[in-house]
């Protein structure tokens, strides 16, 4: 796909999800239910009752995450947050309250349907510290060294240039700023076409990154003190009736994808002599 080609399906796919809010219940990565739970394996139960008190219920039901990145990220008092890839501004309104209101939460989305949504669940939450924009999380429309924590949900892996991605990240936090994301991530090789079908379940339209290339990416632009940490290993099983519709034998490919996806938590931060510059990886920080 072209860059522009995902651009417009991952549009219309979260365009879609936030129309769909009304239904009660969104499935962010498109996972069929497991089919002995009736849960799907990605998205449920990554908020607790406390969290989900917090928000409104439309909010939740919109969620497209495949973590909780307000659960594991270190956030503080009088802080400014910015949420890549926002939505319905679940992740924003949780991380506006830890903050407080001498802090700042930012959420970021392209789709205007998401944006409508997001700013009602504001209105709803009565929170005060929060600001949506629209854009690009390849081209964050805010200033260098602005941002305490990057956080997002699953939506990195959307993005056709995660590599301009990250390199934004780490220019408008400030130094000694967090990155701390839930994302999906591979694991291993296996062949191309088991790994396509597969992200098609997962719903990662661009594709995920394989662990070792994420971390790689990230140093590029310049991180240090990166670390990638497992919070759901999906299995052969969770998949198994779709992929079973695309014509693969399961019990034969098991071997080759057990394990081998996974949701993660990824941290980073912006070294501290960063300083005032611009910097674009670890050469101009030197």
């Amino acid at each position: 796909m072209s860059d522009a080609t995902i651009r417009d399906a991952v549009k219309e796919k979260y365009g879609n999800a936030a129309l769909r809010v009304s239904t009660g219940r969104s499935s962010c990565c498109g996972a069929a239910p497991a089919s002995d739970s009736g849960a799907d394996p990605i998205t449920s139960n990554l908020y607790d009752a406390a969290q989900s008190n917090q928000i409104p219920a439309e909010a939740m039901l919109a969620s497209l995450g495949c973590g909780n990145p307000t659960a594991l990220a270190q956030l503080h008092l009088g802080e400014t947050v910015l949420d890549l890839g926002s939505g319905g501004g679940i992740d924003v309104l949780l991380s506006a309250r830890r903050v407080g209101p001498t802090g700042k939460a930012y959420g970021l989305d392209m789709t205007d349907e998401m944006l409508s949504l997001a700013n009602a669940n504001k209105q709803k939450a009565g929170i005060g510290n929060v600001e949506f924009l629209k854009g690009e999380i390849e081209n964050i429309p805010l200033p260098d060294n602005s941002v305490d924590v990057i956080i997002s949900n699953c939506v990195i892996n959307l993005s056709a240039d995660k590599d301009a991605v990250l390199r934004e990240a780490f220019r408008v936090l400030k130094p000694g700023g967090r990155f701390a994301v839930s994302d999906v991530v591979t694991r291993g090789e296996m062949p191309p076409e088991i790994r396509k079908s597969v992200l098609l379940w997962v719903g990662c339209i661009a594709g995920a990154l394989e662990e070792s290339d994420y971390r790689n990416k990230l140093s590029a632009a310049g991180f240090a003190e990166i670390a990638v940490e497992p919070t759901r290993i999906y299995r052969v099983e969770d998949a198994r009736e779709f992929l079973s519709g695309q014509g693969f034998d399961v019990g034969a490919l098991a071997p080759q994808v057990d394990g081998k996806f996974l949701s993660a938590f990824i941290r980073a931060v912006k070294p501290m002599d960063s300083g005032g510059k611009s910097c674009r990886g670890p050469a101009c920080c030197n």
